[in-house]
């Protein structure tokens, strides 16, 4: 079998064309989820929180040359290595905030399916040798 034909039938396989179609889906459902996440979930804590905003705490490994503002991107601009312990805090609070997102919707999505149940599904016909010895079965029996 030569590579393309190899590559054909692994490439149009189901598997790979649906976790294509995952891949992508899950890219523009990233895109939704952290605008849910920024714009709307993020601007509450921080009014609940008096407006912190995590992401300029930061630890100077070194003096901070002066005139250079205490912004975070500011001193990084600068050259001045730091730990930039406040941009994790606020990754971390997305991160869970997203995850509960996420699971609450998966959560839905699995009540809406065990709501709606399936058709049961009809039992095959019965083969047609399977019923002529049921036939003769039942004749012998008279």
């Amino acid at each position: 079998m030569s590579i393309v034909s190899e590559f054909k039938e692994f490439a149009v396989k189901g598997n790979v064309i649906d976790l294509a179609v995952g891949v992508i889906i899950g890219g523009a459902f990233g895109k939704i989820v952290d605008s849910v996440v920024g714009d709307l979930i993020m601007p509450v804590v921080g009014r609940v929180t008096g407006g912190l905003d995590f992401s300029n705490y930061f630890i100077a490994l070194q003096d901070i040359p002066p005139g250079v503002p205490m912004v975070l991107a500011e001193v990084k601009k600068a050259g001045v290595p730091v730990i930039a312990y406040g941009n994790f805090l606020t990754i971390a609070i997305n991160f869970i905030i997203l995850a509960f997102i996420i699971f609450m919707m998966i959560k839905q999505i699995n009540r809406l399916k065990r709501e709606t149940p399936a058709a049961p599904e009809a039992p095959p016909p019965t083969p047609e040798d399977i019923t002529l010895l049921r036939e003769i079965r039942d004749s012998l029996k008279k």
